[in-house]
């Protein structure tokens, strides 16, 4: 049992209380225009699987995915985006979390996710329950941070992903409804070695971000694969860390 969603409440209670110390995976995706070709649920979608197959293969929990991130980048130049507040998401992830830790005894977290601007709010989220449970411990990636492989595949058009040949060829071994190849058009990333930070329309006409008219299946399939292995790896070394001993605390300032 791995999928949380899919399983009942007593088999939840008794996969989590049969290993003690129990690691789960929360997927974070997004919801937002992927240009005039892809699906607007390709974030929530990548991160799902990813999660779905490695969790598997390791017998690790994974929560439901939460569609929504934080997409203000995107603004409302093109239609498609729902978006979460920097804010609201942190609040969000802090509530599922803290029902993970207390209601259900997970004291391992590790939150994946499929869109690069959910980032800030995930490591607000990560120190306000470091803090609020000391007990347990989280951990964050994004998919092209799984592994330096995992980042190499997702940046081979483009260090500013969006809707490139990573993301498109994923989608397309997916689920090749999801994507309409004749619409897919390419724009070069103009950000690379540049000072500020700029949303989606000031660097785009269309919302793209590489060169997804260069995508495949099977190219998808083996990025896939790839960046599966390269979690269930990740998973295997955050089951067997050694937790760190922690010294007494010296009251009163003394030593």
């Amino acid at each position: 049992m791995t999928s949380w969603a899919r399983s009942t409440g007593p088999k939840v209670g008794e996969a989590i209380s049969a290993k003690g110390r129990t690691i789960a995976v929360l997927p974070i995706g997004a919801t937002e225009q992927h240009g005039p070709h892809l699906a607007t649920g390709t974030d929530t979608m990548l991160a799902e699987a990813i999660c779905g197959e490695a969790c598997r293969r390791r017998n690790v929990l994974m929560l439901p995915a939460i569609p929504y991130g934080c997409s203000f980048g995107h603004s409302d130049v093109w239609p498609g985006t729902l978006s979460l507040s920097p804010e609201t998401l942190t609040a969000v992830l802090c509530e599922v979390a803290s029902w993970a830790v207390d209601a259900n005894g997970i004291d391992r977290l590790i939150f994946i996710s499929g869109h690069a601007t959910n980032g800030p709010s995930i490591e607000s989220a990560i120190l306000r329950l470091r803090y609020k449970y000391p007990q347990a411990r989280f951990a964050t990636r994004g998919l092209w941070e799984i592994s330096e492989e995992a980042l190499r595949l997702y940046t081979l058009d483009a260090a500013d992903i969006h809707a490139n040949v990573a993301e498109t060829s994923m989608v397309l071994a997916l689920d090749p409804e999801c994507v309409e190849m004749d619409r897919a058009e390419d724009v070069e990333d103009v950000t690379v070695g540049l000072v500020w930070r700029y949303a989606m329309p000031a660097v785009t006409k269309n919302g793209v971000v590489g060169r997804p008219s260069e995508s495949s299946a099977s190219l998808g399939r083996e990025m896939l694969d790839t960046i599966i292995r390269d979690f269930e790896k990740l998973l295997e070394q955050a089951e067997g860390e050694v937790w760190p001993e922690i010294p007494e605390p010296v009251k009163g300032g003394q030593m």
